[in-house]
């Protein structure tokens, strides 16, 4: 078995991708207040800030900063999945390696979790969190896509409504083109 290792440093900010097990379907926006609430939950009893996220149908990015002598993303994740899950009718599909753990199928089990390193890896991340509707189709303006923290960068003055309208990112790979 792969030995996955983690990142582990407290107070830092994390990029992470977060997926369904079943990528055809829409849980997250049909079930966009439930996942809202278990973020609210998890929020409550172990504080993170959120400082960007985009929910897509069928995954999620977001960029978290945790409290300063904290690393313990996994357990948040753990009660936000965990949360999510158990207000959902049962009936996806779910492996036998699943049933025999007790285990729903919503949700793959390992997520991509990345390390911020400096000011221009946050605004690279926060650029792909942001754009990512659009690269998959999902509506032609970063604006028009509801359930992305893009609108509260709007309402700070932080980026224009119209930020990547025409040109100014590199969808690929998230960067500001020159």
């Amino acid at each position: 078995m792969t030995n996955y290792r983690r990142s582990d440093v407290a107070g830092a900010s994390y990029f992470f991708t977060v997926n369904l097990a079943d990528r055809s379907q829409s849980l997250l926006t049909d079930n966009i207040a439930l996942l809202r609430s278990a973020f609210e939950y998890a929020r409550e009893r172990y504080p993170f800030s959120i400082d960007a996220v985009a929910i897509l149908p069928e995954h999620l990015h977001t960029i978290w900063t945790l409290p300063e002598g904290d690393s313990d993303f996994a357990l948040r994740w753990r009660l936000i999945k965990t949360v999510f899950s158990r207000n959902l009718p049962h009936g996806e599909h779910r492996s036998d390696s699943r049933q025999g753990r007790g285990e729903r199928g919503i949700w793959q089990r390992r997520y991509w979790e990345h390390l911020i390193r400096d000011e221009a890896d946050f605004s690279r991340h926060v650029d792909y969190i942001h754009i990512n509707p659009v690269k998959h189709g999902l509506v032609s303006r970063v604006a028009d896509w509801p359930h992305s923290s893009f609108h509260r960068y709007v309402r700070a003055g932080v980026l224009p409504v119209d930020w990547a309208g025409d040109e100014g990112v590199n969808w690929e790979c998230s960067e500001r083109k020159d």
